[in-house]
């Protein structure tokens, strides 16, 4: 007998006159707005402009969201193209579904056109973001939640997820929350590469990739207690070996980027010639004022790369499906 258990919502929309208000849709975007908010302010304490992090957001979100989009429909595909489906189905993106690995892969390369608009090396940019997008899809989980989706195993735990709806082949009771899980996971890995970017100074990407190895670590054993439908190889689902391979490259990358490159970049943003040096434009309240110079923009306008120029420099870089 369930001493206690986490209800799931009765309804995951809520129609605001013909207009409809999705849970899972309102979980995306809080979290993209904290990811970009974190980042930004990491940002600037890198020595970039304020606002530079939203402008290549631009890029990334769209990217992202496609890219998810994709690895979720391709990896399941028979929930839109086997016979009773409806194919239309799969640009139905506000009913769940979106892959971290479609997304996060897709997402760089969004980045990386932001990127090389404004001469900025990617690994620093995706240093800056690493955090803040753990964090958006601990806040992105919670969309499965409405959704009464991507749960666990039986249990009687007195955290377990209450499911109720019994459709698409789902049987009532109580499950392992994994989405809980994950969500309290990537809340940990935020933290951690928070705290060892402060302690070890990370640069050319080795944020990001501590946040990638973090991540995966986590989800490898998240994804072994999920009980939804998934394509298995040699016993182990789809994305337990995607986890796998990918936490590999990124301890990999770690180690041959330390020995490479070892300390941070001097440079995250090249100037934009004497209207930013001298304070001018939005970005103003992040120098010391015009006419004057802190050390930071010293720092950017005359580092070692030579005026106005960046560290070279490659990388890869919300709720999601799979």
């Amino acid at each position: 007998m369930e001493l206690a258990f986490i209800p799931s919502p009765s309804t995951g929309v809520v129609h605001l006159g013909p207009i409809p208000l999705r849970g899972y849709a309102f979980c995306i975007i809080i979290g993209v707005f904290v990811a970009v908010w974190l980042g930004n302010r990491r940002w600037i304490a890198r020595g970039g402009r304020s606002g530079t992090v939203a402008d290549i957001a631009v890029w990334a979100v769209p990217f992202g969201l496609i890219g998810g989009r994709l690895y979720h429909v391709i990896t399941d595909y028979e929930l839109y193209f086997s016979e009773g489906r409806d194919w239309v189905d799969a640009f139905k993106i506000w009913e769940g579904g979106l892959g971290i690995w479609g997304a996060i892969a897709f997402g760089a390369v969004g980045a990386w056109i932001g990127c090389r608009s404004r001469g900025i090396p990617l690994p620093a940019y995706a240093d800056a973001v690493a955090p803040g997008i753990a964090l958006a899809q601990a806040i992105g989980r919670w969309g499965n939640w409405f959704n009464q989706e991507l749960y666990g195993r039986p249990t009687d735990l007195p955290w377990a997820v209450e499911i109720t709806s019994s459709t698409d082949g789902r049987v009532p009771g109580t499950y392992h929350p994994t989405f809980l899980y994950e969500s309290l996971w990537c809340i940990g890995v935020a933290v951690l590469v928070i705290w060892a970017d402060r302690r070890f100074k990370l640069g050319h990407g080795r944020a990001f990739a501590l946040y990638v190895a973090a991540y995966c670590a986590g989800r490898f054993w998240i994804e072994y207690l999920r009980v939804d439908e998934a394509h298995h190889v040699f016993g182990l689902r789809l994305n337990n070996w995607t986890a796998l391979v990918v936490f590999l490259l990124a301890v990999v990358y770690l180690v041959v980027s330390y020995k490479k490159r070892p300390g941070r970049e001097d440079v995250v943003e090249p100037g934009d010639g004497d209207g930013a040096e001298s304070g001018d434009g939005d970005d103003s309240g992040d120098r010391t004022g015009a006419g004057s110079t802190s050390p930071r923009d010293a720092r950017s306008v005359t580092g070692p790369s030579g005026p106005g120029k960046g560290t070279g420099g490659t990388a890869t870089a919300t709720a999601d499906k799979s």
